[in-house]
């Protein structure tokens, strides 16, 4: 078995797509929407867990600027190289979030931009179900994703050929629930990435809170 076969596709997707995924997709006004939605919620120091952390813009960079204590987790070795070096303020590791130990109620808040899309149902709901228990009571999870009735679809992001899965907008607002989340807004947006072979794509962002005690 080769070394790419061996590592998780996304890791090899996104170490060959390295800082063009973020001259495609940084500039989404809903993401960014999003992220200002979610500073105001916060208290000052926060500490943050951005799931699926890229190049580290604009999420990271957007919370460690604002002051927060920011933990970005990333698969792939080339974008938590990138990260590292672009939002010094905000620190970065590279481990399977499937995998990686968290300890309950240990985050004021979790982003997950569009980073369960190569991941199986059952894994994503396991993970959101893990991120959940990760967050603290009364904290906030921002969850993004592509809302499409979709498994194990073969697709071509941006020249690199995946396996996609997803589901529809009510069922991933379903999934939330099920982790214990109370979805407090939806907001559902298409965006065309900055990318010569990008197309319109429907993105679904769910404001989510974790109950007090």
């Amino acid at each position: 078995m080769s070394d790419t076969e061996e590592r998780p596709p996304a890791a090899v997707v996104f170490d060959a797509l390295g800082a063009d995924y973020e001259k495609a997709f940084a500039a989404s006004p809903a993401h960014l929407a999003s992220l200002d939605w979610l500073l105001g919620r916060l208290a000052p120091g926060s500490r943050v867990l951005d799931v699926g952390s890229g190049t580290g813009r604009p999420t990271a960079a957007a919370l460690a600027g604002a002051g927060h204590d920011v933990l970005g987790v990333d698969v792939s070795p080339v974008m938590v190289s990138l990260a590292s070096r672009q939002v010094p303020g905000a620190r970065f590791r590279h481990a399977d979030i499937r995998e990686l130990p968290l300890e309950d109620a240990s985050f004021d808040a979790v982003c997950v931009y569009f980073a369960l899309l190569q991941m199986s149902r059952q894994e994503q709901t396991g993970v959101v179900g893990r991120l959940a228990r990760a967050l603290r009571p009364g904290g906030t999870m921002v969850l993004a994703t592509v809302p499409a009735d979709v498994e194990n679809l073969p697709i071509d992001f941006m020249g690199q050929p995946v396996r996609a899965t997803s589901f529809g907008a009510e069922d991933f607002a379903a999934l939330a629930r099920s982790a214990g989340l109370t979805v407090l807004a939806r907001h559902a947006r298409e965006f065309t990435p900055a990318h010569a072979s990008a197309t319109p794509e429907p993105h679904l962002f769910l404001y989510c809170s974790k109950a007090e005690g």
